[in-house]
């Protein structure tokens, strides 16, 4: 009853418009005085600096940074002429080249929110020229900008494997079957709406030497992923070093290849990037310090008691999880609901049989979900406010996109063999 009423008033504070590490702490605090045992605010300190001291979580503040500089660099402008070259023959070529570049342009940033904004204040406009709705373009937007958590690099998973001790390799790899998968079924789906809808009927092959001169412009884009996962999975380096080097190789291409970076664009760069890696950390530390308290009260054994009172299966186990994490996500930035729900699932996801990473790669799909769906989602109000459309309309467009994205999420759950197939392969 207690965790209840403390975690009732940390989404009444939440919802009252104060900034989520606030209600964490608060939550923390309350839990602390109510409890019968003693708890100290040194203890509490400790397990703050404690969550955020880790020597990999380097790498969340690195690929931050990639991200901005790689977006700023002119990276999504060419990758998004290449995808245009070579898929106008389509129908709904514009909603096709939405969809792969932001498959892409996930490689590249790790960020569902970076990669809403630069693949759609590009595609937006260009989509409302060709005959589009400004709702069914932002909503396009907003879902396919999620992938940018699923393909990796994908930084929530970097936190889960940091909580729950597992392989940043192996979660990455896992995110690759569901990221395409999100990716086809989007795309699908657009070809079937432009036809239906007289949109965008899709025009000549351009010609190959128009094909090769964008692959070639586009070919120091393409070549960071590789680079980076290519590095990861070959034991190269460790994530953490494959965030330097993707930070090198950005200032590279953006200023001496593309040249569309300056020196002077640097500070400003270097500040947007601090400012949104310190807010996460101090997410991050926030969360530890309520896990801390959490964990010492015993609530994940409690938890896992709970539940398989109400069930043995693991079917159903994960079928409340899906629920939870669906709901949490309407309210709540990934990184802060990954840190607060894991330390809490994860012991019974284990006791259930469920392994580790398989159940990593769940959560994040879950909470990428969250981005899209309205009131609050991330990703909806950055596409929304490039489109000028209302929330409204574009809600009543993301319908039929959520479904084929509930569709995904359920092979992810339920079919663990066919997703987690490149973690076998490479282990």
């Amino acid at each position: 009853m207690l965790f209840a009423g403390v975690m009732v008033t940390f989404f009444v504070i939440a919802f009252l418009g104060l900034p989520i590490v606030w209600a964490i702490l608060a939550a923390t605090l309350l839990y602390m005085g109510l409890s019968e045992s003693s708890y100290t605010f040194e203890g509490m300190a400790l397990a703050f600096i404690g969550g955020i001291e880790p020597f990999h979580l380097l790498a969340v503040p690195m690929f931050i940074l990639a991200g901005e500089l790689m977006g700023r660099g002119g990276v999504s402008a060419r990758l998004i002429d290449f995808a245009s070259k070579c898929l106008s023959f389509l129908p709904g070529s514009l909603g096709v080249v939405t969809v792969s570049s932001s498959m892409v342009f996930a490689g590249v940033s790790g960020s569902a929110v970076a990669d809403s904004a630069a693949v759609g204040g590009i595609m937006i406009p260009g989509m409302q020229r060709r005959g589009y709705t400004a709702s069914f373009a932002a909503a396009l937007v907003a879902v396919a900008g999620t992938i940018g958590i699923i393909i990796p690099p994908s930084i929530p998973m970097i936190v889960f494997a940091f909580l729950a001790g597992t392989s940043v390799k192996d979660l990455f790899l896992a995110g690759i079957i569901p990221g395409l998968l999100f990716g086809f079924g989007l795309i699908a789906w657009c070809m079937w709406v432009a036809r239906h809808n007289g949109w965008d009927p899709g025009a000549r092959l351009a010609p190959a030497r128009d094909i090769g001169r964008s692959f070639i412009a586009c070919l120091p884009a393409l070549l960071m992923p590789v680079i980076i996962l290519g590095g990861i999975f070959g034991g190269v380096f460790t994530p953490t070093e494959a965030g330097a080097v993707a930070i090198a190789y950005a200032l590279v291409v953006g200023l001496w290849i593309y040249r569309e970076l300056s020196l002077h664009d640097l500070p400003g760069i270097l500040l947007q990037s601090f400012t949104t890696s310190a807010t996460v950390m101090l997410v991050i530390g926030a969360t530890t310090a309520l896990a801390w308290v959490i964990t010492l009260e015993g609530v994940p054994f409690l938890l896992v008691d709970a539940i398989r009172s109400i069930t043995s299966s693991t079917a159903v186990f994960l079928l409340i999880v899906n629920v939870l994490l669906l709901l949490l996500g309407i309210f709540l930035e990934p990184v802060p609901a990954l840190v607060l729900t894991a330390p809490l699932l994860l012991p019974v996801a284990k006791a259930m049989g469920v392994d580790p990473v398989h159940f990593g790669l769940i959560v994040t799909c879950n909470l990428a979900l969250g981005l899209f769906t309205p009131p609050v989602g991330g990703t909806l109000f950055v596409a929304a406010k490039i489109a000028n459309a209302r929330m409204g309309k574009i809600t009543r467009d993301l319908v039929p996109m959520f479904v084929i994205c509930l569709v995904v999420l359920a092979i992810v759950t339920y079919i663990p063999g066919f997703v987690m197939a490149p973690v076998t392969w490479f282990r």
